[in-house]
């Protein structure tokens, strides 16, 4: 029993001390991920997992580990962000794979990356003929950019003369069948409000409402269980 106790306390530590660590690093780890970025989420993770199945590591041997590689993480950050001639070697660096309308070879050899690979990559973009696309930018994080050609491009609002009108961020009123009382507050609404808004689509009980959101000037959006 003491064996399995403690093995529930090093995944809890574990996890704990991964997300703290990842906290302090940034979003970056999930989002624009770099090679650098991937190397070192690996390696927190093998460091955290066999240390909780290697029976003659401590917890504080756990915590030593992924606290001294987070801060190794942490410094390469702040020395790509004060010296810029690190970010190449440590980061990598956009490529250009399509430059006006012609696909260039040498760069998707450089980038270890086949035409089925490109092709794959555009159409995640919406994007399903290579005769569309004038730029295409290899991103570090491994994703494509698309600057299609101007006939392929969809039109803004300014090249269709269309009025500006304000843009407004919808607001979540109910969540899970629950008041987000914290957005009623930030915006001035009240309680009555919302209960008037719900009445008038013959809901009585905000707890049968799955989803609700507000833009200004509009009426408030709610989807049922």
């Amino acid at each position: 029993m003491n064996h399995y106790v403690s093995v529930a306390i090093e995944l809890v530590s574990g996890l704990v001390i991964l997300f703290l660590v990842l906290k302090v690093l940034g979003k970056t780890q999930f989002s624009q991920i770099t090679p650098f970025d991937f190397i070192s989420a690996l390696i927190l993770g093998e460091l955290v997992g066999n240390a909780i199945y290697d029976h003659e590591t401590r917890l504080r041997e756990i915590i030593f580990a992924a606290l001294v590689w987070g801060i190794l993480i942490y410094l390469m950050g702040i020395i790509t962000l004060k010296f810029k001639s690190t970010r190449k070697f440590l980061e990598g660096e956009p490529n250009i794979i399509i430059h006006k309308g012609k696909i260039l070879h040498d760069s998707l050899k450089k980038s270890k990356m086949d035409i089925n690979q490109l092709l794959s990559l555009i159409r995640q973009q919406g994007y399903f003929s290579i005769q569309e696309i004038e730029y295409a930018i290899l991103e570090t994080n491994g994703m494509v950019s698309v600057l299609p050609k101007f006939e392929y491009d969809t039109p803004k609002a300014s090249d269709l003369n269309v009025p500006v009108k304000p843009v407004h961020l919808p607001i979540t009123l109910i969540l899970d069948g629950k008041i987000v009382h914290e957005n009623l507050q930030e915006y001035g609404l009240h309680h009555q409000w919302l209960k008037e808004q719900l009445t008038a689509q013959n809901i009585k009980d905000p707890k049968t409402v799955l989803y609700a959101e507000w833009t200004p000037n509009q009426p408030v959006f709610v989807l049922k269980y």
